[in-house]
């Protein structure tokens, strides 16, 4: 059945409301803006119903959507695919539709970013419109009495990417949603061992890597996935069979406390990863929890899921980070995993030993908790979640969001950095750990880097064994990123042509600019125009135009890969473009007379 209609956007309530009774009201907040308030009241609590909020608009110059993790993919939906779903680990609840010249059509974002939700916006072939809103209570849901939820519909024709910090402003105003401090560690550019070595290293392996990666400007470093599990273990189909003890091998690692010690010493945090909601066949801790599962034994891995619900569980977890910080002085955590948390129709439960009946609640107390009680440990605790757990609700308890796994992938680590700091705010967005081949040329090296400068870098190459060029174009480019970090990592940026996987991106300060091409060869230097401007080549190829700048002259500064300059002068702009010779993966410094 078809409820009430609200709103400018006409949106209609979908579906059987009963047993509850629902009200649809809505309010303009300013020109374009709109939201719609969804009410539900019952006499007693109930299972809710499969609710849909749904509008439809002309498809008047729409090209392409964007969500939080579509990954390459930004065509524009047609009306039989699925959705994008979102819940409290996983996603954002917002959804857009962009025309020409990179403008919002319409931005969709809901105020429930705790539970399940499907987000709609998509191309209906048989009237020429896209029909756009939200799916409601499609997978379990706990029974309740009452329900308020807000669908905010943005309209305004300004760029796609003000559009989307509108929406992370209006989520950071809402209590729930509030952002835990980030501390400074998490804005540095740190080392880890995940791809460069693996699950095969020693203590001492780590801290040569460690010593290594503090002269080059690394601050902190991330030990991955292998310090609970023995090398011959890490067989496909027993991947994680080993995790849940949160206990070192101590095979490569004897003393853990010393260990870390001596990392300090060389002047680095020590952050320390662990698979936060699972527990190996392998371990204690399945013995103890096998009653208390969301998912069985998972094969390959060998794992099972913890269930949030239980106190029990949630304590365990929690108190493993107490002790390590306690025992081992750590400085951080990298919490992997925790989109898992979202439980089967058919998930077992033991209502006697619970005190949630929803999982998405029972994480985020899990979460809540743990963020609470650590910073009481260490009030700048560092806390690294990865896309695709980079929601409204995660930047609560976390302060670094990092690209999911590309390795190598430049592009995709590009694309993914910059769908994060769109809805980031001022929590840290991590690259993807970095690496190459250690006999690649360094400017092949270099996009690696710098299709990341918007973002805090994580190297992950075995520095005892790149080349010297290698090297030299690391500590240029990480002393660039550093020296010019409120540029690059503070200041608003401005990305292009988000259905091309952003070709140029830009951001800008009070004295300073920053352009930089990963495709586009004409560049306008209207996106930055500053007294000093950085026009950096991660094209692929040597040369670059900039056009629009105005008349008069310039000094230029070219620099290679490496930092070593490779032309200078002054040069006189009459209107049309500038010829920039930059060569591939290097930069230009422009300052205007």
């Amino acid at each position: 059945m078809t409820g009430p209609i609200a709103g400018e956007n006409r949106v209609q309530l979908i579906g059987d409301t009963a047993p509850f009774v629902a009200t649809l009201d809505a309010v303009a907040t300013s020109d374009g803006i709109e939201e719609i308030i969804l009410k539900l009241k019952a006499d007693s609590p109930a299972l809710p119903p499969t609710l849909k909020l749904l509008f439809e608009m002309p498809c008047w110059d729409i090209h392409s959507s964007w969500a939080p993790f579509v990954e390459r993919d930004r065509h524009l939906q047609p009306f039989w695919n699925q959705g994008f779903n979102s819940h409290a680990t996983s996603n954002s609840p917002v959804v857009q539709l962009q025309g020409g010249e990179d403008r919002n059509r319409v931005t969709i974002a809901l105020s429930d970013a705790l539970n399940p939700v499907r987000l709609r916006a998509h191309y209906n072939s048989e009237n020429g419109c896209c029909e756009c809103g939200a799916v409601l209570f499609e997978q379990v849901a706990k029974p309740m009495d009452s329900y308020d939820v807000t669908l905010r519909i943005d309209r305004r024709d300004i760029p796609f990417f003000k559009a989307l910090d509108d929406v992370r402003a209006w989520w950071e105003d809402m209590p729930a949603y509030r952002p835990t401090s980030v501390p400074d560690t998490a804005r540095r550019p740190l080392y880890s061992t995940n791809y460069s070595l693996s699950v095969d290293f020693t203590a001492q392996a780590i801290e040569e890597q460690c010593r290594l990666a503090k002269q080059i400007g690394c601050e902190s470093v991330i030990v991955d996935h292998g310090w609970e599990i023995e090398s011959k273990q890490l067989q496909m189909d027993r991947l994680y069979a080993d995790c849940g003890d949160g206990e070192v091998f101590k095979v490569k690692i004897p003393d853990m406390r010393a260990h870390v010690a001596r990392i300090h010493d060389v002047g680095l945090k020590y952050i320390l990863w662990y698979t936060v909601p699972f527990i190996g066949v392998c371990s204690r801790a399945y013995q103890q929890f096998e009653s208390m599962l969301v998912r069985p034994i998972t094969s390959p891995g060998r794992f099972a899921v913890l269930d949030p619900r239980y106190p029990e569980t949630r304590e365990y977890i929690i108190n493993m980070y107490e002790q390590a910080i306690r025992n081992w002085d750590l400085d951080g955590f990298k919490l992997d995993f925790v989109d898992w948390f979202l439980a089967a129709a058919d998930a077992p439960l033991h209502p006697e030993k619970t005190d949630y009946l929803s999982i998405p609640e029972a994480a985020d107390r899990l979460l809540s908790d743990a963020i609470a009680r650590l910073k009481g440990l260490k009030p700048d605790i560092c806390i690294e979640f990865r896309q695709r757990y980079t929601g409204p609700l995660m930047r609560k308890y976390g302060n670094m969001f990092r690209s999911a796994d590309v390795p190598g992938d430049a592009v995709q680590n590009r694309v993914h950095v910059i769908d994060i700091r769109l809805l980031a705010g001022n929590s840290a967005t991590h690259a993807d750990m970095l690496m190459w081949h250690n006999e690649e040329p360094a400017e092949a090296a270099a996009l690696q880097l710098l299709n990341v400068l918007f973002s805090v870098p994580q190297i992950s190459v075995r520095l005892d064994k790149i080349s010297p060029e290698q090297r030299k174009m690391l500590e240029f480019w990480l002393g660039f990123w550093t020296e010019h970090r409120s540029l690059l990592l503070d200041a608003a940026i401005e990305p292009g042509s988000p259905q091309l996987l952003y070709p140029c991106v830009s951001s800008q300060t009070e004295d300073e600019g920053i352009i930089v091409s990963y495709g586009d060869k004409l560049l306008s230097y209207a996106r930055a125009a500053r007294p000093t401007l950085f026009v950096v080549n991660a094209s692929g190829s040597d040369g670059l135009y900039l056009s629009d700048a105005p008349v008069g002259v310039a000094s230029v500064v070219i620099m290679n890969t490496i930092g070593t300059i490779v032309g200078s002068g002054d040069i006189q702009s009459d209107g049309r473009p500038l010829k920039l010779d930059i060569p591939r993966s290097g930069l230009a410094i422009i300052q205007m007379h």
